[in-house]
């Protein structure tokens, strides 16, 4: 059905303010890390800059930790990511393909431990790991963030196996294909959209998460960018341009990765809603 002038009019304006509301405070962000001091905190601010620096740049990768916060951050990243698709493809491929014994009942206790804000289980978390030696290792944080994004990733992927015509699968049972074979060579290739959606938001969960990682690592050669990161910022004093490009950097490997699988990212968040 072709839109009438007033709300084709009405619909664009949407589009724009809506992208101005997102894009500015990152273009903000971006140029201000290639301005010069007494630009930054001119009273008047200047989304154009009026001048170009890579000292903040400079003095972030050379005068500070940041390097090894990205580092770690990265390792934790796709730790998480690579662990969290290995476990959540073949579980929710079980759960909804299926049928065994207390499918539903033990599906519904997974979901119910994604509805327990994650603060609840910090100090018994801490503990647990002390006693078995995690403390302050990276591997804790590949622990967490596994464990709270396994839950929202199996049910991400249920409607992308839902979509899967039963008769391709019933084809290969009567071919005596197993079932390992049949999730690796049939139903993964099918569900790409999915596993792709389920990995951009399992490795920007883990890139960002920052209460597990302030209190399960304790030294600063362990730190991740989201806790190294707020140590730039002073007490008494804060280093703006350090603080823009300590951002900007921070956000480009999330950009890379829209970059290689965004594509996939929105077919399948499309294909997700429609299912």
């Amino acid at each position: 059905m072709k839109r009438s002038f007033p709300s084709s009019l009405l619909l664009y304006f949407s589009l724009i303010v809506l992208t101005l509301l997102i894009g500015l405070p990152f273009w903000w962000v971006l140029s201000g890390a290639f301005k010069l001091p007494q630009e930054i905190i001119a009273r008047v601010p200047t989304m154009v800059p009026h001048s170009f620096t890579l000292q903040h740049f400079m003095k972030l990768l050379s005068g500070s930790d940041y390097p090894t916060y990205m580092v770690n951050s990265m390792i934790v990243a796709v730790l998480s990511t690579a662990v969290t698709l290995a476990l959540a493809i073949p579980a929710a491929y079980a759960f909804f393909r299926l049928a065994f014994p207390g499918r539903e009942i033990l599906y519904r206790v997974i979901l119910l431990a994604y509805a327990f804000p994650s603060t609840v289980v910090l100090i018994p978390l801490f503990g647990m790991f002390a006693k078995i030696g995690l403390i302050d290792t990276l591997a804790a944080l590949v622990i967490v963030n596994v464990t709270f994004a396994l839950p929202f990733s199996i049910w991400m992927l249920r409607s992308f196996f839902a979509s899967v015509p039963k008769e391709i699968e019933e084809a290969a049972i009567m071919d005596g294909t197993p079932p390992t074979i049949i999730l690796r060579r049939i139903m993964i290739p099918l569900i790409a959209p999915g596993i792709a959606s389920v990995g951009i938001f399992a490795f920007i969960s883990a890139w960002t998460e920052y209460v597990f990682a302030s209190v399960l690592i304790l030294s600063d050669a362990k730190r991740t960018v989201p806790v190294g990161f707020s140590g730039i910022i002073g007490q008494y004093q804060i280093d703006w341009g350090l603080l823009l490009a300590g951002a900007s950097l921070a956000v480009l490997p999330v950009v890379i990765l829209f970059a290689l699988v965004g594509r996939w990212f929105v077919s399948g968040l499309t294909e997700g809603a429609v299912k």
